[in-house]
């Protein structure tokens, strides 16, 4: 069930005058907003309800186990069990195919052929961010940072529609105290809610679909039949399309999710305008970056173990990052690009006698500049299906200057404009209009929500394709 839709529209029609109806009566609320969660789920595939209700009891069952034991090891042994059958599922959907396939090839250049057959498993969409959620909730109540819950606060947490499929990662601490408080309609901020709902809506069905239609699909389908300046162009839109996919996706769900009382944290804040790939991951799917920070990093040893386990380590978390993404190794060349990267930088700034100079406007801008083109090169391993498609892209961007180029389009310009120029705006001009938009009344704010739902649809392109994330 894609949100642009009017499927979805209906839906929450419904879900939200129920929620509210509800919401003072707990267990009630609770049950009811598991069960809409789960009709949402149902509407890609109803079998991998099943997948999420096993989620559930299983982190629950073992949170539980873990949180009742006083013997360390114990505890331990029975968070290996819960790691094991949370991260064995992930690997069974998601990396079963892509495993076997690369042993297979593996052992055929050594001149061994295993009989190795890949299933095609279907990729039950959101995997990886309910099962990262779940591995959050149990490895907080084994540090003893989180107590668990009941079944039901934990299956509406891991549950909860506006985040199920594509995120953002909310961490237990985050979401499951406001369920335990009933929220009142009378503080939402529906203004903001309508803010990132509209904006989100525009970022996508807009931006990201006019990209993708435009340019991008084509250039990286077929790299051969372009110019130069089309694959630059290309692979500068689809930086800005994934940006413009997921944090419209975002922005979206994190309306939906405060027009029913919750708030979620944010997940993006102008990451072109990072002026390094430390800031970049600061900026970019900040909650995927914590979680990776505080659930791999950390415990890898994070920057404790000296300079070259401290490299390791910022290594291992950005390839481990990167095959999240994508049972692939492009991904994992993705995530390795930016694990040097930051491995540069630190080395960099460690450097005896280093003095961080002052930021000047040049100077800042020329970090942003030089920022922005590594995490474009690295967005063409992410995009390319394969490493000939890559490096084929790669050659055709450096020997095909010259050639005509009917690709490069306004349109195409104007919305990669949008979405850079959308990076550096002030930030408290959404501020300002939300409040500007927060003092019309009603009927005023139903006119002008109803004019941006216009906009987008007539500027954004037949049909909705779905978010880029959902695959991840």
């Amino acid at each position: 069930m894609l949100f642009p839709t009017a499927t979805f529209a209906i839906f929450f029609m419904l879900v939200l005058p129920l929620s509210w109806a509800l919401m003072r009566s707990g267990e009630r609320w609770r049950a009811f907003i598991v069960a809409a969660s789960f009709v949402f789920y149902a509407g890609w595939d109803w079998r991998f309800c099943f997948l999420l209700a096993f989620s559930i009891v299983f982190n629950q069952a073992l949170a539980h186990a873990i949180h009742a034991r006083s013997n360390p090891a114990v505890r331990k042994q029975l968070l290996v069990v819960a790691l094991v059958g949370n991260l064995g599922l992930l690997g069974y959907f998601k990396y079963y195919d892509f495993f076997v396939t690369s042993s297979s090839n593996l052992f055929a250049v050594v001149g061994v052929d295993i009989p190795l057959d890949a299933r095609e498993i279907i990729l039950p969409v959101g995997i990886s961010f309910f099962t990262f959620m779940a591995i959050s909730y149990v490895v907080d109540v084994y540090r003893r940072d989180f107590a668990p819950t009941s079944i039901g606060m934990f299956a509406a947490y891991l549950s909860f529609f506006p985040h199920l499929v594509a995120g953002p990662i909310v961490r237990p601490g985050e979401l499951i105290p406001q369920f335990a408080a009933p929220r009142d309609p009378r503080y939402v901020d529906t203004s903001r809610a309508f803010f990132l709902i509209a904006t989100g809506l525009f970022m996508k069905v807009v931006v990201a679909n006019e990209l993708a239609t435009g340019i991008v699909d084509q250039v990286f389908g077929a790299p051969q039949q372009h110019s130069s300046l089309e694959v630059l162009v290309g692979v500068y839109a689809y930086a800005v399309q994934i940006y413009a996919d997921f944090f419209g996706y975002t922005n979206i769900a994190i309306g939906i999710a405060l027009l029913l009382g919750f708030t979620f944290p944010q997940n993006f804040d102008a990451p072109y305008a990072a002026t390094s790939i430390t800031d970049f991951w600061r900026r970019w799917h900040m909650t995927l970056s914590r979680w990776l920070r505080d659930y791999l990093y950390i415990p890898l040893g994070g920057n404790r173990g000296g300079t070259l386990l401290t490299y390791r380590n910022l290594m291992l978390t950005m390839l481990i990052g990167g095959l999240w993404h994508g049972a692939g190794w492009t991904f994992v060349v993705w995530g390795g690009i930016h694990g040097a990267a930051l491995v540069v930088e630190r080395w960099w700034r460690s450097r005896p006698g280093f003095v961080e100079r002052p930021w000047t406007r040049g100077r800042r801008a020329w970090h942003r500049f030089v920022t922005f083109q590594v995490v474009c090169f690295a967005w063409i391993f992410f995009r390319s299906e394969s490493f000939a498609d890559a490096w084929e892209l790669i050659e055709r961007l450096f020997t095909a200057w010259g050639e005509p180029s009917p690709l490069v389009t306004w349109g195409v310009l104007a919305a990669i404009g949008v979405g850079l120029g959308s990076q550096y705006l002030p930030r408290r001009l959404p501020l300002a209009l939300m409040a500007r938009f927060s003092r019309l009344p009603v009927p005023a704010q139903a006119c002008v929500l109803a004019g941006a739902l216009l906009l987008v649809s007539v500027l954004g392109p037949e049909g909705v394709a779905p978010f880029i994330y959902f695959q991840f």
